[in-house]
C-alpha cells in the first residue's frame, strides 16, 4: 500500500497553521473540482486533496497521522499500519465505519471494522452503510445542488469480496451545514447472496458535507462574517464601501468613530434553509498604511500632538 503525504498534497509544510491548510485546500479544491476542471485525471486529484484535508483539519487525525507518517512513511516495501493499530478516530466514531470514497490507506489508517457482517463473517440482517464526505462550495449551499457521484460499494460473489463502481445523483438541500450528515437510503451495500432487487436488504450511504472554506466569508450557523479592512481616517470619519456577499456586491456605510472589531449586521444575507435566514456580520478591521512618508510622518505627529485621547486611561496603576 502506498504511504499518502497529505502534506505535500495539500503543498503545505509540516507544521502548517489550520488557517494555512485551509486556504491551501480552498486553491486546490478550485483547481480540481470536477465541474470545473474537464481533465481526466482531475476528479481523483479533487478526492485526493479532500483526502489530505480532512485529516489535516482535524487535530486528532492529525496527531495520529503525524505518529503514523514517523512510523513508516519512507519504507520502500510499502507501508503498513504498526502490529495492533487502532485508530482512536474508528474507536469514538458515532458510525463505527469508513469512508467510501477515500483511498485504501485512509481507511487502513483510520476507518473501522465494516458493519453488516460480524467478526467471523456470519450474515446481518441489512448490508453494510457506507459513509462519504462530499465537499461543497458555500455559494453552492444557498440554492443547492445536484451532486454527481461516484463510490465503490463492496460485493461477495460468492468466493470473494470485490469494489464495485457506482453512480448516483443526489439531491443536496439549501441551506446544509458543514457536517451535516444526509442519509441515502439503500444505497450502500448489499447483503451476501442478496438479489439485485432486494435494495431493502441493502446497508444506506451517508453523506458528510463538508464546506469549502471561502477566501472572505466564515460561516457561524446561518450567519456570514465578512472583515472589512479599513484605514484609520475611514474608521474616525466614516465612509461608503462596497462590501461582497454571496449574491453580489451592496453598498454599506461605515459610520464614523468606529473602532476596530465593531460589527455591522446586514439582514438577510446569510445562509437559508426550510425554517430560517441568516444574516451578513461586517466586522471592522483598522489598517496601517505598511509605509509612511515624511509628510504622512509629520501629520501623524500633529494629530498626537492635537488629539489628547489616551486609549489606556482604564489601566489600573
Amino acid at each position: 500500500m502506498e504511504f499518502k503525504d497529505y502534506y505535500k498534497i495539500l503543498g503545505v509544510n509540516e507544521d502548517a497553521e489550520l488557517k494555512e491548510i485551509k486556504k491551501a485546500y480552498r486553491k486546490l479544491a478550485l483547481k480540481f473540482h470536477p465541474d470545473m476542471n474537464p481533465d481526466a485525471d482531475a476528479e481523483e486529484k479533487f478526492k485526493q486533496v479532500a483526502e489530505a484535508y480532512e485529516v489535516l483539519k482535524d487535530q486528532t487525525k492529525r496527531a495520529e497521522y503525524d505518529e503514523m507518517k514517523s512510523y513508516g512513511a519512507n519504507s520502500e516495501q510499502g507501508f503498513t499500519p504498526p502490529p495492533g493499530w487502532q485508530s482512536y478516530e474508528s474507536n469514538h466514531s458515532a458510525n463505527n465505519g469508513s469512508s467510501a470514497d477515500f483511498s485504501d490507506f485512509f481507511n487502513s489508517v483510520f476507518g473501522g471494522r465494516a458493519q453488516g457482517f460480524g467478526s467471523d463473517g456470519a450474515q446481518q440482517h441489512k448490508g453494510q452503510d457506507l459513509e462519504m464526505e462530499v465537499p461543497i462550495f458555500l455559494e453552492e449551499s444557498v440554492s443547492g445542488l445536484t451532486k454527481s457521484l461516484e463510490y465503490s460499494i463492496p460485493v461477495f460473489d460468492g468466493q470473494q469480496s470485490k469494489q464495485i463502481k457506482k453512480s448516483l445523483n443526489v439531491k443536496i438541500p439549501a441551506g446544509v451545514a458543514d457536517g451535516a450528515r444526509i442519509r441515502v437510503k439503500g444505497q450502500g451495500a448489499p447483503v451476501h447472496g442478496a438479489s439485485e432487487e432486494h435494495t431493502q436488504l441493502n446497508g444506506d450511504l451517508f453523506l458528510h458535507i463538508r464546506l469549502v472554506p471561502h477566501p472572505l466569508f466564515d460561516v457561524q450557523g446561518l450567519n456570514l462574517l465578512l472583515t472589512v479592512p479599513v484605514t484609520p481616517w475611514e474608521a474616525a470619519l466614516g465612509t461608503k464601501l462596497e462590501v461582497p456577499t454571496l449574491s453580489g456586491k451592496i453598498s454599506l456605510n461605515i459610520p464614523a468613530n468606529s473602532n476596530a472589531g465593531k460589527k455591522l449586521r446586514i439582514k438577510g444575507k446569510g445562509l437559508k434553509n426550510k425554517t430560517a435566514q441568516g444574516d451578513l456580520l461586517v466586522v471592522v478591521k483598522i489598517v496601517i498604511p505598511p509605509t509612511t512618508n515624511n509628510e504622512t510622518k509629520r501629520l501623524w505627529e500633529q494629530l498626537a500632538e492635537i488629539e489628547q485621547f489616551n486609549p489606556r486611561q482604564d489601566w489600573s496603576n
